[in-house]
């Protein structure tokens, strides 16, 4: 999907979004200090931030201590039954939005501090939204998520690396486990690794094509590359893994892997 055909796509779901959403019943269930405060930075982004550069300019910014759980949501759902299953717009969910609790009001066998799965950009986005909060963008969440129990920046650590290679190794058979099972970041924030894959705001613009010619590769005759051909830190095959899912998602998708988290402005 190119560029263009994304910015005409949620132009087109704007004002239907917009009006679906303004009848939010704002609730809170993080409290203020769960959102922790992550220290901005210039940096190497993994993806191209310009046709010459990869550096980012990163303000401060909180994020939250953890993904979104199966209660939380639950909460949400309660208080908002627009977005309860059965209820929501086919324009903002597929078929899949939240079929693995029990009804659209009961989690059933679900553990209720697992992460919530199955929920949608739009979903996501409405509940970081009743939070006064907003899903993070990828660079913010990029920068987060590259850091370890003690330096900011661990992606060049080979252990650091092979850390996040052997969560990705694990084959994610039964129950996802519950929020928290990671030692947390030097900023406090738990499972950016290990857990679920995540939403990002800007999910969107991540377009990585398995096409040569349109990853900047010189030589046109080349088809069906790799679509890392055109980042940086190829060698870090975890946040490309990441990169490479979240850019195969369309808004309205849902899965058994995917969950999110929010994030908020520093004061």
């Amino acid at each position: 999907m190119e560029e263009n055909h994304i910015s005409s796509f949620f132009l087109r779901v704007l004002c239907v979004s917009s009006a679906f959403s303004a009848v939010l019943l704002s609730f809170s269930v993080l409290a203020a200090d769960d959102f922790l405060p992550v220290r901005g930075a210039t940096f190497r982004s993994v993806l191209p931030v310009t046709k010459n550069s990869n550096e980012v300019v990163l303000p401060d910014f909180r994020l939250a201590q953890t993904p979104v759980t199966n209660a939380a949501f639950l909460e949400f759902v309660r208080r908002n039954p627009q977005w309860q299953r059965g209820r929501v717009p086919a324009l903002f969910t597929d078929d899949g939005y939240l079929r693995h609790w029990a009804g659209p009001l009961s989690l059933g066998n679900v553990d209720p501090q697992q992460p919530v799965v199955q929920v949608s950009w739009f979903a996501a986005q409405a509940y970081c939204e009743a939070q006064g909060a907003r899903l993070p963008s990828w660079h913010e969440w990029e920068w987060a998520a590259a850091a370890d129990g003690k330096v900011a920046d661990a992606r060049e650590d080979p252990a650091w690396r092979q850390q996040m290679l052997n969560w990705y190794a694990e084959t994610g058979s039964g129950a996802l486990p519950r929020i928290g099972r990671n030692a947390p970041n030097r900023y406090g924030v738990h499972d950016l690794h290990g857990l679920v894959w995540e939403w990002v705001d800007d999910f969107g613009a991540m377009m990585v094509s398995g096409d040569n010619r349109e990853q900047g590769d010189p030589d046109l005759m080349k088809f069906c590359g790799t679509g890392a051909l055109s980042m940086e830190q190829k060698e870090n095959y975890a946040v490309l893994m990441r990169i490479a899912m979240l850019s195969s998602l369309r808004a309205a998708y849902t899965t058994a892997n995917l969950g999110f988290r929010c994030a908020k402005e520093l004061p």
